[in-house]
């Protein structure tokens, strides 16, 4: 079938044509050439559409191709991840079926006190939290306890987040929000500190969902004055990474520990209105107690990664996991 395939791109002036040049190459990692390459051997007719800061050549584009599935792999417009939502809000509003979330999921789980809230309000266990907002009084909650995390309100991928982000007295934590403020023009969130094992949970489906086999973040040989905490750097620096013996690898769990995990997720999943596929990340204490951290219902989907090895252990290969996403939407 026809699939266009969105994303966000830094090639404004680059066409199809362009784009299918550098998934031939396969010397750029970009998720959305990994789906595309992907969709191609599966035998669709694909049309590769990078977007900046115009929706009319996207919506051009598309009623030219008429495709019946949209694979919306963008993260922001007008390079800021805010407005991921509204690419699908103009997708849904033209009345292209699209792969992933819908406009209110991808807003809502973007927004980490708002997800919180809605999580909180379904028994779901979350970090006690307070949000700060530029020129707002500052005043921590007396039930807000030290050490705190704080990060960007609106930001995923560890932006914004280092081992600065952890502060233990108020006058470190007024000084990270105000950083928080300055540098991503945002509200700041702070969390307590959940300690325990760093998982994710990748799940696939709607009314029914498949839980991916649990992704386990090891901080292999961080320094004992270092958090163990998913910094940007731990996350994307891969020499960074490599010199602390930073990985990631399937985690050893018991089947009660898993069932548990299970029954939060897909509560989270439906709760936060993600649709076909997304991964929430967790810490899981000593005790088995499971805290949300924060839902991503558009996860890095590309090839090698985290979610696709993690299909791969649950028996698809990476062609048969876009696949398995494009069935979803369409039978959605």
């Amino acid at each position: 079938m026809k699939i266009a395939v969105v994303f966000d791109t830094p090639h404004p002036e680059w066409g199809d044509a362009d784009y299918k040049r550098e998934v031939a190459a396969g010397t750029v990692e970009e998720a959305e050439y990994d789906v595309a390459r992907a969709l191609m051997q599966n035998d669709h007719e694909v049309l590769l559409l990078g977007i900046v800061d115009d929706v009319r050549p996207l919506v051009d584009s598309l009623r030219a191709f008429e495709p019946a599935l949209v694979f919306n792999c963008c993260e922001g417009f007008r390079g800021s991840t805010q407005y991921e939502y509204a690419v699908a809000a103009v997708l849904e509003m033209h009345g292209w079926r699209h792969t992933g979330s819908t406009p209110t999921g991808l807003l809502v789980a973007r927004n980490k006190s708002m997800s919180k809230k809605i999580l909180k309000h379904h028994g779901i266990l979350v970090p006690e939290f307070a949000t700060f907002h530029a020129g707002d009084p500052f005043l921590r909650p007396s039930t807000l306890r030290f050490p705190l995390i704080v990060k960007p309100m609106l930001e995923d991928a560890s932006v914004g987040i280092s081992q600065a982000s952890v502060v233990s007295d108020d006058e470190s934590l007024a000084e990270r929000v105000a950083f928080i403020h300055d540098k991503f023009h945002q509200a700041a969130i702070a969390e307590e500190l959940v300690e325990g094992r760093e998982l994710y949970v990748g799940l696939i489906g709607n009314d029914t969902l498949d839980m991916l086999p649990v992704v386990e973040l090891h901080f292999g040989k961080l320094p004992k004055a270092e958090r163990r905490i998913v910094t940007y750097k731990a996350k994307w620096d891969d020499e960074y990474r490599e010199r602390h013996h930073i990985r990631s690898g399937f985690a050893r769990l018991s089947e009660a520990v898993r069932e548990k995990l299970r029954t939060v997720c897909e509560t989270a999943f439906h709760a936060l209105w993600l649709q076909d596929y997304g991964r929430l990340d967790l810490r899981l204490t000593h005790d088995h107690e499971v805290y949300v951290l924060e839902a991503n219902p558009n996860p890095f989907i590309a090839y090698g990664h985290e979610l696709a090895n993690a299909a791969e252990k649950a028996g698809m290969n990476y062609r048969a996991f876009i696949q398995r996403i494009v069935d979803e939407a369409l039978r959605r």
